[in-house]
């Protein structure tokens, strides 16, 4: 890195840094604010899903009948369909790991290369005895590797967040999305559920497990003043991403 990286980075870092520091300043004895309400898809970083879709099949129907092909049943379904419906999502993670690995491996060569013949005698009566033509240039090499590597990590998270379905696919699952904000005193815990289900897997109380959305994004964290005492400082950030020891 050279100097004017360098000098970039703590320039931004210092300029971060002081725009945190105002914004602390600002909000001092003050609880942190709650986001407002906004529709999903006009928030910045908002990509509507595309996924490969299957042929869509036109609705028939039958004479003097009121069943169509694409209806789940013969009465009025409650459960979410449509753009702006929503729908109670379980979310339920009970996860751990446990992982352990040991690894070891070593080697040792050794090469020896010498002169004979005539050319042999000749190092031989240049060196006066000091050099062995049999053996005038040898190799050694050693390699010891041993690493050792542990996981234990265990996780586990029950609630439920209402979602909203902002999008449709050709083929009738929905792009749902949901987001609840909790302030307990000067603390905001944000959980965010986001991703797509298939009409079929919502139960008939208009609730849904977490397991069964596809390309799952569950986000669970808080902002405030425990969350700031958890976090290093901007330059102690900024010195371990700049120093290489």
């Amino acid at each position: 890195m050279n100097f004017f990286k360098l000098a970039t980075l703590l320039t931004l870092t210092a300029t971060l840094a002081g725009c945190s520091t105002m914004d602390q300043l600002a909000s001092v004895g003050q609880a942190p604010p709650l986001t407002a309400i906004a529709d999903p898809t006009t928030t910045a970083g908002y990509q509507p899903v595309h996924m490969p879709m299957p042929e869509a099949i036109a609705d028939t129907y039958q004479p003097n009948s009121l069943y169509r092909t694409s209806a789940r049943g013969f009465f009025k379904d409650e459960r979410a369909h449509r753009i702006g419906d929503i729908l109670t999502v379980m979310v339920t993670i009970d996860d751990s790991a446990k992982i352990a690995n040991t690894t070891q491996s070593g080697r040792n060569a050794t090469n020896t290369a010498g002169m004979g013949g005539i050319f042999g005698v000749a190092v031989d009566n240049l060196s006066a005895g000091s050099i062995d033509p049999s053996a005038m240039i040898q190799f050694d090499s050693g390699l010891t590797n041993r690493g050792n590597g542990s996981v234990n990590r265990s996780e586990s998270l029950e609630t439920s967040v209402a979602a909203v379905v902002t999008q449709v696919l050709p083929n009738g699952n929905l792009v749902i999305e949901g987001r609840q904000e909790v302030r307990v005193n000067f603390e905001v815990r944000d959980l965010i559920v986001a991703g797509i289900v298939r009409p079929s897997d919502i139960q008939a109380n208009n609730t849904i497990l977490s397991s069964k959305i596809a390309e799952a994004r569950i986000s669970y964290g808080g902002r405030g003043q425990i969350t700031n005492m958890q976090q290093p400082r901007y330059g102690q950030q900024a010195m371990d991403a700049i120093l290489p020891f």
